[in-house]
């Protein structure tokens, strides 16, 4: 029997996983110690309201000691970059935006995953990037993409809890698309 474009296409081709548990909710997985915290967007004729952060959601107790809005340019990715002394959490405003985070925490359940997570404007929620874990942000929309964060630890201009890979760095398995520039 001969073989036609179509078998050999799907022969070749892999089937995507499941998206979603059986209850509907997202099969989403996440590094030990990272949270994801969605809040409904609230509309009327006027426009729309959605609360970025509260002390007494169940996000962490740390308070807010630090706030900053960045924006980041299409094709562009910022990272890798990791924290010793603090947690980021990430709220989208505009845009959409990859951030993807790899754990070397030897002591973590999740050491050595690789982990991506699509914040939306569609689908706005808190992202807790924990301690210790590289995470690189990438602008995978056509639009430049604003965020803001909130750090646990106010920034130190002295000594910044900030340390750097470059992207493409072989010590993390994971490649961002050929089009993308890092810094």
């Amino acid at each position: 029997m001969t073989q036609t474009i179509l078998d050999a296409t799907l022969a070749a081709a892999l089937q995507d996983g499941p998206t979603l548990k059986a209850d509907g909710t997202s099969r989403r997985r996440l590094p030990e110690g990272a949270t994801i915290y969605q809040r409904p967007i609230h509309v009327d004729d006027r426009g729309e309201l959605q609360e970025i952060y509260s002390a007494g959601w169940p996000v962490d107790d740390i308070p807010v000691s630090h706030l900053y809005m960045t924006t980041l340019r299409p094709n562009i990715v910022k990272g890798w970059n990791l924290h010793k002394l603090h947690k980021d959490r990430y709220f989208l405003i505009i845009g959409t935006m990859q951030v993807v985070m790899y754990d070397p925490r030897p002591d973590s359940a999740t050491f050595g995953e690789v982990f991506s997570v699509t914040l939306s404007e569609r689908e706005r929620f808190v992202l807790t990037v924990p301690e210790f874990a590289w995470h690189a942000d990438d602008n995978c929309g056509a639009s430049e993409a604003i965020f803001v964060n909130l750090p646990t630890v106010g920034f130190d201009a002295a000594a910044p809890d900030k340390y750097r890979l470059p992207i493409d760095s072989p010590l993390i398995p994971y490649r961002f698309p050929a089009t993308a520039r890092g810094y």
